[in-house]
């Protein structure tokens, strides 16, 4: 599975197929707990740091350390792939994410998605004319600092989505959140959490083409650093009913992650960025939103995930099941690899401020649906700032 999910999971097949707008191979497209020590980011060794509450939690689920070091974690055993919201450990593997590995992680395949879902639903509105995808200003750190890739790997091998650093209200001007796409950090119904979560902002924040990139030093295609995840939460929902084709769990499809660099320091990810969103829980109703802007770096043809591109269109409704919360969708022809990007309006405040993601879309990219943040966002979203207060 690809997180876009069509959108696999954004784009990257099926019938009825909306899929989740993420990419990996072959394609082309979390949970509560105890608040970690400080001595969370004391490195391990061979470049693997082990929290003090995950070592516990690894003894308890069997998880030898040498052996994850090893090369353990590729083992996708069913059994042994941890999927429940507590169950969550992603231990740091240093330099696993080089700059050829993070290249090589967008291989689209575009799941099938059906063009014409929630047409017969109430609260559904005619499909958007396709808005053709514009390349973002570079550097994108001038133009969209808070806007970044999650790199992870599944089943299927190295994988990747779009993410958006946003503000945490327990940390002002020092987060370390990031907002993506639930279907990014853990495969839903079928199958548990993702590994090796970790973000990259200003990904190739030159823009520089693919070509360009091969053999680069990870300073140009990582400028700002690889934060790994040391805590990830998705919906209740999405765990439990999400899937990568026909929009299984989409009205829920998002997440929330707390990074930590991956070679320590004590500047937050918003320092070093210089930039953070706020989250819009009480965003208007769909017809009285002027216009959203989504951003993302699509994978799947005839995009190569190695450059950041933007929508924006004035917001339709979708809904996929009678009893299903209404989602927003736009015009947009960005494809697998979008998945989780942000989905930027004017707040209550007027200003700029995320109010969805990149969920899905058709196998034929002409539009994108996201959710709509309500209740269960906004706890996932505080369940996670309060687990580090």
């Amino acid at each position: 599975m690809r997180p876009n999910r069509p959108v696999t999971a954004m784009l990257c097949a099926a019938a009825l197929a909306l899929t989740a707008a993420a990419c990996g191979p072959g394609d082309g497209e979390a949970a509560g707990g105890d608040k970690p020590t400080v001595a969370a980011s004391q490195p391990g060794t061979d470049g693997i740091k082990i929290p003090d509450h995950l070592k516990d939690k690894l003894k308890e689920r069997g998880i030898d350390l040498e052996k994850w070091r090893g090369g353990e974690w590729k083992n996708w055993k069913r059994e042994d792939w941890l999927r429940e919201a507590g169950d969550y450990i992603n231990p740091i593997i240093e330099d696993l994410w080089d700059p050829d590995r993070m290249r090589d992680a967008e291989q689209p395949q575009r799941p099938a998605v059906d063009p014409d879902a929630g047409k017969d639903q109430g609260v559904t509105d005619p499909a958007p004319a396709a808005v053709a995808a514009k390349p973002a200003n570079a550097p994108y750190h001038g133009s969209v600092p808070e806007s970044g890739k999650v790199f992870f790997d599944g089943p299927e091998g190295s994988m990747v989505c779009s993410a958006t650093v946003v503000k945490d209200p327990a940390h002002p001007g020092k987060s370390n959140m990031v907002w993506t796409a639930g279907h990014c950090v853990h495969a839903g119904k079928a199958g548990g959490w993702y590994r090796n979560i970790a973000f990259v902002p200003s990904y190739n924040n030159a823009g520089k083409p693919a070509a360009q990139l091969k053999g680069a030093p990870r300073e140009q295609v990582a400028p700002y650093g690889v934060w790994w995840s040391d805590w990830a939460q998705t919906s209740d929902q999405w765990i439990a009913t999400g899937g990568p084709t026909g929009g299984a769990g989409a009205p829920y499809d998002f997440a929330v992650l707390h990074v930590t660099p991956e070679k320590g320091g004590k500047k937050s990810l918003e320092e070093t960025v210089g930039s953070a969103l706020p989250v819009e829980f009480a965003a208007p109703a769909v017809p009285k939103v002027a216009s959203i802007t989504a951003t993302g770096y699509p994978a799947a043809a005839p995009f190569d995930g190695q450059k950041a591109f933007q929508c924006t269109d004035k917001p339709g409704r979708l809904t996929l099941k009678a009893n299903d919360p209404v989602m927003y969708r736009i015009g947009c022809t960005m494809t697998g690899g979008s998945s989780g990007g942000g989905w930027v309006a004017a707040g209550a405040d007027g200003k700029p401020a995320l109010v969805s993601n990149t969920s899905i879309g058709p196998a034929k990219a002409g539009w994108l649906a996201g959710p709509r943040l309500g209740p269960e966002a906004k706890g996932v979203f505080d369940a996670v700032s309060a687990k580090f207060k």
